[in-house]
């Protein structure tokens, strides 16, 4: 009996450091070491002066894209604000009223407005009007139909903007895809359905995007705050550059904040080193395949998929589930992103899979909490490579041996999960020695901050 038990103990001794190996052999090409993420950080300096160039800017992968939006907020503006939101699932209706900061800073109330896929998929004039729509909704709640108030229009996609208040759709990403929209003016669109409505008038002052709007909201309550990033459903940044380094804009004096775009740094195949077979079945089976690829390594909308196709290859080389059925994860997003926050304990992770339709053991459990932290680490450090060249051309930019700045961040990534914001921050302090880097989570920055650009606008265009 002894013999068979020791038997018994070795057979599972062997088949747990079999199942190890063979998760470990999988995990290997999301372990980045630092040279893997210097040489990823110099990439996205090169591609964001590529960005900066007239001569380079239309083959640059990070399309470095101005946003005339030229000054912070300083405190001393005031007045009511419209502010609309799109970049999501839901679509948000504001109403922002700004004090000078002495005097209270700001008020906001606001309504969330469901955008169903078949208006996101429809075409332009159907999915503005359901933008207008609301706003009249917004708008009579709150009793204001006939008052004409600046808004600023938080939209979340890749644009260029011609000037503050126009800005061409470049690409549709996150699951959009309204025809009639790409090549258009936005604003241009949203004022033609606002006419469409006649029973309400808007003054649109300013386009914003939403890591701009971050951005602005964080420099609200803290004056160094020159970044923006977003780390949710997609991800991007911006940040403060010197207009002598945009040449693609008329003018050398002053700042003026540039959107990177840097979700589709990559898309010219610099960053194929980082790409794993998993990214590329993810990419594959995207709606903007060959898009985005940045994005695609780091942003909510992919990493559950990620884990997904990750398990599904551990399954094949019996490292999990063994003998369990495991035909569901053969469901596209079948796991979403949020099971990734909440994967510190094994026993949630076994429910949450049991809700899903798949039954596992403790033992899998660990190997499931091993994958999604591999995939969400990765996240975090190829993240922080972006924002260590972002901080240190600011350095360079201000001839400073030492910078002090800060990051206004948003998305559900950063906020939600356990250990990501941890993760980012710590790979950002050893990329860039050089800078002190704070992070400040945004207030609503999609909402504040695009009622703070408007402000500031009407502020700066003001007699003084």
């Amino acid at each position: 009996k002894l013999e068979d038990r020791a038997a018994r103990v070795a057979a599972v001794t062997m088949r747990l450091r079999n199942q190890r190996q063979g998760v470990a052999q999988v995990l290997a090409p999301f372990q980045l070491s630092m040279v893997d993420l210097e040489r990823l950080r110099n990439l996205m300096r090169q591609e964001m002066e590529k960005g900066l160039s007239k001569v380079t800017n239309n083959q640059a992968s990070v399309r470095m894209l101005p946003t005339f939006v030229c000054h912070l907020p300083d405190g001393s503006e005031e007045g009511d604000f419209l502010a609309l939101d799109l970049g999501g699932t839901n679509f948000r209706v504001l109403l922002v009223q700004v004090k000078r900061q002495q005097e209270g800073g700001i008020h906001m109330i606001n309504e969330i407005y469901n955008i169903p896929t078949e208006i996101t998929q429809s075409t332009a004039a159907e999915l503005f009007d359901h933008i207008v729509k609301c706003i009249v909704e917004f708008q009579t709640k709150y009793n204001m139909l006939g008052s004409i108030l600046p808004l600023g229009f938080t939209f979340s996609f890749p644009c260029k903007q011609i000037s503050l208040d126009k800005g061409i759709l470049l690409r549709w990403t996150k699951g959009f895809s309204a025809s009639g929209t790409v090549g258009e003016d936005v604003v241009n669109l949203l004022r033609e359905a606002i006419k469409r409505q006649k029973n309400i008038d808007v003054d649109v002052v300013a386009l914003v995007n939403d890591t701009v709007g971050t951005m602005m909201a964080c420099a609200y309550a803290d004056p160094k705050c020159e970044v923006g990033l977003i780390v949710g459903t997609g991800s991007n940044a911006c940040y403060m550059e010197e207009m002598r380094n945009v040449e693609t804009v008329e003018g050398d004096e002053g700042r003026m904040c540039i959107n990177m775009e840097w979700g589709a740094f990559g898309d010219d195949g610099v960053i194929d080193h980082y790409i794993t077979s998993f990214d590329n079945r993810v990419d594959k089976e995207s709606l903007n395949a060959g898009q985005q690829r940045y994005e695609k390594l780091i942003s909510g909308m992919y990493l559950g998929e990620i884990v997904r196709y990750i398990l599904l290859e551990l399954v094949s080389h019996k490292a999990v589930f063994k003998g369990k059925d495991s035909s569901v994860l053969q469901t596209k997003n079948i796991i979403p992103t949020k099971f990734l926050t909440q994967i510190e304990d094994l026993y949630n992770i076994r429910d949450i899979l049991e809700d899903i339709g798949l039954k596992i053991s403790l033992e899998d459990a660990e190997v499931v909490k091993e994958v999604c932290h591999a995939v969400t680490s990765r996240a975090a450090k190829l993240c922080a490579a972006g924002i260590a060249a972002v901080v240190e051309k600011i350095r360079e930019n201000k001839h400073m041996t030492k910078l002090e700045v800060t990051v206004g961040v948003d998305g559900t990534l950063y906020k939600m999960h356990p250990f990501f914001s941890k993760k980012l921050h710590e790979t950002v302090a050893l990329l860039a020695p050089n800078c002190n880097v704070k992070f400040l989570l945004s207030e609503d920055g999609s909402g504040k901050g695009a009622a703070l650009i408007a402000a500031v606008a009407c502020h700066t265009k003001a007699p003084q």
